[in-house]
């Protein structure tokens, strides 16, 4: 691991590195927050996914967390959102797929499979590597995400209830397999056949395991891709019929943005810090 910047913040350090990964056989970035504490303080982990077109700076920058994160005592994990490394076919031709649009699964079709392995990365590699360089607890480990990190964030947390005990998300895409973004990701990562996306559908997933604990999410009534992408009422019936634990919280005159996120992510934050402990 290798640590190219790093900069005091709210009494802590914010810091990036660079590895390189099995997983995604190639180097990957992300950031660190760590919090002040007392010497041999073990500290509860949130792990914050971005959306397509970010970086592992994006959440860092951005959402005006770190503050926050200070006063309840939380590491702040932002990885990126796909590998850079090595240069794909077309993987930089659009800009919701390929390079930044990973969408947090482990591709089976080429050239994908290779490197595209975000699934496997941010559940079991990234969290390793943290917990062996970091002051973390190990056991104390939260999701959270924003738009495609926010359908990250809930796969994540349904599928690995043993890593993850608290998830929240902005805006995710709540149902990839019903709407143009999911299809466009799923089908060039998994394949055409339709029952492999199944694994990486938040809505999907809730109806037949739901996750332990409450799930937070809220959604912008002013967001643009509200009504074709996001499709919060398909998390909502699943839920609904799962016997899922769900806050889902809309919120009139917000959009997609960061601003958004700023101004909620103090919620969320604490919603992780009540469930880790």
């Amino acid at each position: 691991m290798e640590t190219f910047a790093t900069h005091a913040c709210f009494g802590g350090t914010q810091s990036f590195h660079r590895h390189a990964s099995a997983s995604c056989a190639g180097p990957m970035r992300f950031g660190v927050y760590v919090p002040p504490h007392a010497p041999g303080a073990r500290l509860p982990v949130v792990l914050a996914l971005a959306g397509v077109t970010c970086t592992e700076e994006t959440f860092a920058i951005k959402a005006g967390a770190q503050g926050i994160a200070a006063r309840l005592g939380l590491i702040l994990v932002t990885p990126d959102t796909s590998p850079r490394s090595p240069d794909l076919p077309g993987d930089s031709e659009s800009w919701d797929f390929g390079r930044g649009a990973g969408c947090y699964v482990d591709a089976t079709q080429a050239p994908w499979a290779a490197h595209y392995r975000m699934f496997a990365y941010v559940t079991d590699e990234l969290p390793a590597l943290i917990d062996a360089n970091f002051p973390t607890d190990p056991a104390c480990w939260g999701v959270t995400g924003h738009s495609m990190g926010g359908h990250g964030a809930l796969v994540a947390a349904l599928r690995r209830p043993d890593r993850f005990k608290s998830c929240s998300a902005f805006a995710p895409i709540a149902a990839p397999t019903e709407c143009p973004w999911g299809h466009k990701a799923l089908a060039g990562y998994l394949g055409p056949d339709r029952s492999a996306w199944a694994a990486y559908d938040a809505s999907a997933l809730m109806r037949a395991k739901p996750f332990a604990g409450e799930i937070l999410v809220d959604q912008g009534l002013a967001d643009k891709f509200l009504t074709e992408q996001l499709l919060p009422e398909r998390l909502e019936a699943a839920a609904a019929a799962g016997g899922q634990k769900l806050r889902l919280r809309r919120h009139a005159g917000y959009d997609h943005g960061y601003f958004f996120i700023q101004s909620l992510v103090g919620e969320h934050l604490a919603h992780h810090a009540r469930a880790l402990g």
